[in-house]
């Protein structure tokens, strides 16, 4: 049985906002990854469309989220599914960070509006 203990946990940082990878291909891991993702206050992340289903659930906190065109305030327990294709935006207009759980399957990229693509390395 696998067991990726916090210590082994990668981080990685992007657009603002840290990323701690537990479950990869590189920690066993066939189908899924999933990661703790960390927002600090104030922090406005670009809008990106993803070529994967996402989920994403939000730990602590709050954010608001635009998924397409429409605009929500997420808060501690809510949970955000995000479709293949969709386009996913996130800010933190607090004053403290939030803290997400995301879960997708292996091979996730994320296309930015200026054409740019971001294949994250804690979700391959």
């Amino acid at each position: 049985m696998p067991v990726i203990r916090a210590s082994e946990a990668v981080t990685h940082e992007i657009h603002g906002a840290r990323f701690v990878s537990y479950a990869t291909p590189l920690t066993g891991s066939k189908e899924l990854c999933a990661w703790r993702g960390e927002i600090p206050a104030g922090t406005k992340a670009p809008a990106h469309t993803v070529n994967r289903e996402e989920i994403l659930h939000l730990l602590d906190g709050e954010l608001l989220v635009t998924l397409d065109d429409r605009t929500d305030r997420i808060t501690a327990g809510d949970t955000l599914i995000i479709n293949p294709g969709a386009t996913l935006a996130v800010e933190n207009p607090t004053g403290r960070a939030a803290v997400t759980w995301v879960t997708t399957s292996i091979g996730l990229t994320a296309e930015l509006a200026d054409g740019t693509l971001i294949t994250p390395p804690w979700a391959n």
